[in-house]
């Protein structure tokens, strides 16, 4: 007995310096990519709206939303130029889209009332961190509204799960992101949630699987409500390789491996994790954004901010602040975008991931490989939902440093454990001489 008590001592003690430093690592990591917004930001620029065009917005939660799942929907809408295109939230206070990129809306609910006399003809739903909670009472009081007055609604990702919460999925065929359609069934059990797809249409309610499955729903809507040429022509506007007209392409849906323990080791060991500014650029495509701050971000390897002089508006309009006025403190600086803005002085190294042919996606996921290692870029490819079998990635093969750091921690614990059973024997023995 008393053998068993000190082998489970032990083992108490192998765990017990791995959890106390990783476990406030993970927190750490995710608070990070949680979205926040900081400091005054500018109101948004006055809107053009076309009357003749439909209205096209996308929501954000008061918590902000994933970049990817809002940026790229937008920018393809915006592209077609059939379309008034909005972001819409409760109010025009910046919200932060994951990877800290703060955007400010372009109208409130009430806003977009006044300027369009109605509901919109197409409410795109990106995921929100907040799905469930209270937070996001005023987006499903709202999506209620719009989807009553007759708007066709396209959730993208874990954005399901928002649609879902407002009730206006019950009975209906829907997906998400693979990593947590199994909580989003037992959440909802009326929804029939559906695998092994990148989209679902429902008639007035599409659904996408995780992330970048939105950019295939999206050119679904545009096929559906513009014209198949439109949707052929979006897609190659932002060179999307996957791009399928016949309709939603099967897939084979991704389940956790041993090899995505990767993220484990990143989030909880990653204690010297780059910092990387991302300078912000009047121009800037917003995908080219996206790619940049969910790639980094959701590798949970790396640290992206905000940097800039000061609010930009992106290619199709959108505003964005900075956090960060300058590169003090940070690793490397990142400009996106094929435009040719100078970077912020007294940046090195400075790169720019666009310049470079193919989806703005590519050259960001090669670099994540390069500069941390393939399992992590693997991994992130993995969670954005986009296929990397033709894309060369090339680099260390795994996180070693953060792998063996929890196992060096792991046999200090037991030394430590050891010691203190020597110690305790000797005062046994010295008491028993006495």
């Amino acid at each position: 007995m008393r053998a068993l008590l000190r082998v489970l001592v032990l083992v108490l003690a192998a765990v017990a310096l791995p959890a106390a430093l990783g476990i406030p690592a993970v927190v750490g990591a995710l608070a990070l990519n949680e979205p926040r917004a900081d400091g005054i930001a500018p109101p948004p620029a006055p809107v053009e709206h076309d009357p003749t065009k439909p209205t096209a917005v996308v929501v954000v939660g008061d918590n902000g939303a994933v970049v990817s799942d809002t940026l790229a929907p937008y920018e393809i809408l915006g592209s077609t130029k059939a379309f008034n295109v909005y972001t819409v939230a409760s109010d025009t206070r910046p919200v932060a889209l994951t990877g800290g990129l703060d955007l400010v809306p372009d109208l409130t609910f009430g806003g977009l009332e006044d300027l369009v006399g109605g509901p919109a003809d197409l409410v795109v739903v990106p995921a929100m961190p907040d799905v469930g909670r209270p937070t996001t009472k005023p987006v499903t009081d709202w999506l209620q509204g719009q989807a009553n007055g007759g708007a066709l609604m396209l959730s993208v990702c874990n954005g399901a799960a928002v649609v879902a919460s407002a009730g206006l999925l019950d009975g209906r065929r829907a997906t998400a992101h693979w990593l947590r359609l199994a909580e989003w069934e037992d959440t909802y059990p009326a929804v029939d949630w559906v695998r092994g797809t990148r989209y679902v249409d429902d008639g007035d309610v599409v659904s996408t699987a995780g992330i970048l499955s939105g950019i295939d729903g999206t050119l679904h809507i545009v096929d559906r409500l513009i014209g198949a040429d439109a949707a052929a022509e979006a897609a190659r506007a932002i060179k999307w390789p996957h791009f399928d007209p016949d309709g939603a392409a099967p897939m084979e849906q991704a389940q956790l491996a041993t090899s995505d323990a990767v993220v484990a080791f990143n989030s909880a060991f990653g204690w010297d994790r780059p910092r990387i500014g991302v300078q912000l650029t009047d121009g800037v495509g917003e995908i080219e954004l996206a790619s940049v701050f969910d790639t980094y971000g959701q590798s949970l390897a790396i640290d992206t901010v905000a940097v800039g002089t000061g609010p930009v508006r992106s290619r199709h309009g959108l505003t964005f602040v900075p956090r960060a006025g300058t590169g003090a403190g940070l690793d490397r600086l990142v400009v996106p975008g094929t435009t040719d803005h100078e970077a912020l002085p007294g940046m090195d190294p400075v790169q720019h991931p666009h310049h470079g042919p193919g989806f703005a996606f590519d050259a960001v996921l090669q670099d994540l490989a390069r500069t941390t290692d393939v399992a992590t870029a693997q991994w992130t490819a993995k969670v954005l939902e986009y296929p990397v079998d033709d894309l060369t990635l090339e680099g260390p093969a795994w996180p070693w440093a953060e792998t063996f750091r929890p196992l060096a921690l792991a046999l200090l614990g037991v030394f430590i454990g050891l010691g203190v059973f020597a110690l305790l024997r000797r005062k046994r023995e010295t008491r028993r001489t006495r």
